[in-house]
């Protein structure tokens, strides 16, 4: 092994390609330029705000400046509200909450259940909007 180490050493390469990699911030994209009454989010793992639910019946909601959002289950309406705010920087009016349940599933002879969440439709002021992804 140490006769295989001297040898790509001598080369000045990695053992798999001659070339070393780049670091891993070199491959990340910056985003683009946004429009300025627009902002994207992005969504961390252990935060309020999950995900945007994209389902058709919660874009219809979209007309009345209503936004439906997948959310941490032991958010409460205010700290919703506040991270809508912080995060996209617009004020939200009302924030109602669902709790959906989990349902039982089978496949083939296994029982299981497909997981409940916390769902939340934000309504925001007038001319207010959010997009989504």
């Amino acid at each position: 092994m140490a006769l295989l180490n001297k040898l790509f050493s001598a080369k000045g390469g990695s053992a798999f390609g001659g070339k070393k990699s780049k670091p891993f911030a070199e491959h990340v994209e910056t985003p683009k330029s946004l429009e300025p009454g627009k902002k994207v989010a992005e969504f961390k793992s252990g935060g309020i705000l999950i995900s945007p639910i994209t389902a058709e019946k919660a874009l219809s909601g979209q007309s009345l400046n209503q936004y439906t959002f997948k959310v941490a289950s032991s958010s409460n309406k205010i700290e919703i509200a506040k991270e809508i705010n912080k995060t996209y920087g617009v004020l939200a009016v009302s924030v109602n909450i669902i709790n959906i349940p989990k349902k039982a599933i089978r496949v083939g002879r296994t029982l299981g259940f497909k997981a409940g969440y916390k769902k939340a439709v934000v309504t925001l002021a007038k001319g207010q909007s959010i997009e989504l992804k």
